[in-house]
């Protein structure tokens, strides 16, 4: 079974999820063009992403992909929370925000068993996960509903681990992805791999269909993908600039900007490695400090400074997403550019 047989879709394309650059617009001009949209969950709860999806399906009757993320719940800890705001202090005072009004708590959610509600009562196509997979009884029912189930490796580790618990393919991520990473077995950026460099370990060491992920931005990616093992391929940058995107102002200015040249990992947005355009906060705390909270806890602190900045038309304090080949991603229709992407499979 070939990649589109087992997705349901036309092309072996999926659109990442982007959660806060996306809603459902994105995800149906891709599925309308043959390939496989996906909505993002991490920050919705299960009403939210019910209205989505069925506004999806109100425009199209093609398969999409919900996703989630797995992430452990940490404990707050509120000596480490005021540490951090005591750095972001001068920040605060700069834009004129008062730390004390400012809560807490996570700003993205885990997959549970309200969201397995939702996947059991309205059964998408295709259902992924990052960081791992949700406990076992979660797991099960997804797979109970008939959806086909996505996993995302950044090491043959991490796959291998996935195929044993019964994924139907796997997203080989590699180190150029913007975004979250998605490791999940261990924490070491040392073992994290460039996609062309995992892609063909990946596809040696498992019996399941590979997504390639990270760096795909054009035709010649897909093609270099496939030709390197890949059913398919998963993009996102690409897709930043699509006037389907909920992309930021800001962000898609930097996006456009000789900035978007120099990306990094940074756990300063959300406490967890993730790759984004090198902006003010990165430069001036650096990118992984000590003693950010943990994910998801760290986001808290560091929205009011993002509303703030983005209101006077400043990117400095935004988690500006992006992997580091950029070269398809241009202000062109969510559809032509997976229309452009799909030239690939002929080459």
């Amino acid at each position: 079974m070939n990649l589109q047989e087992l997705l349901g879709s036309e092309l072996p394309i999926i659109q990442a999820p982007m959660a806060g650059a996306q809603d459902q617009r994105l995800a149906i001009a891709v599925c309308q063009a043959g390939g496989l949209g996906s909505l993002p969950a991490a920050m919705l709860d299960a009403a939210a992403l019910r209205t989505q999806l069925l506004a999806l399906r109100a425009a199209t009757a093609r398969p999409c992909n919900l996703n989630f993320f797995c992430h452990p719940q940490p404990q707050p800890d509120a000596a480490r929370e005021a540490a951090w705001r005591q750095r972001l202090a001068p920040l605060y005072a700069e834009f004129e925000l008062d730390p004390e009004t400012i809560p807490s708590g996570p700003g993205r959610q885990p997959f549970d068993a309200a969201m397995a509600d939702l996947v059991e009562e309205l059964r998408p196509a295709v259902v992924s996960f990052h960081f791992g997979l949700p406990a076992p009884d979660l797991l099960q029912r997804v797979r109970a509903s008939g959806a086909k189930i996505l996993g995302c490796a950044t090491t043959v580790r991490e796959a291998l681990w996935l195929e044993a618990r019964g994924v139907d393919a796997i997203i080989a991520q590699g180190l150029e992805a913007g975004g979250h990473r998605g490791l999940f077995l261990d924490m070491d950026l040392s073992s994290q791999l460039g996609t062309f460099a995992l892609l063909p370990q990946v596809v040696q060491a498992v019996g399941l269909p590979v997504i390639a992920a990270g760096g795909v931005g054009d035709a010649r990616g897909v093609a270099a993908a496939r030709t390197l093992g890949a059913a398919g391929v998963q993009v996102g940058s690409a897709y930043l600039l699509c006037p389907e995107a909920t992309t930021s102002a800001v962000h898609r200015a930097a996006l456009q900007s000789p900035a978007a040249q120099h990306t990094a990992l940074t756990t300063l947005f959300s406490g967890r490695p993730a790759r984004g355009i090198v902006n003010r906060l990165m430069r001036s705390l650096g990118a992984m400090p000590d003693g950010v909270p943990a994910f998801p806890l760290a986001g808290a602190a560091i929205a009011p400074l993002r509303a703030a900045a983005e209101s006077r038309d400043l990117g400095d304090c935004s988690p500006l997403w992006a992997g580091q080949n950029l070269a398809g991603c241009r202000p062109i229709g969510a559809a032509e550019l997976t229309q452009q992407l799909a030239a690939g499979l002929a080459m």
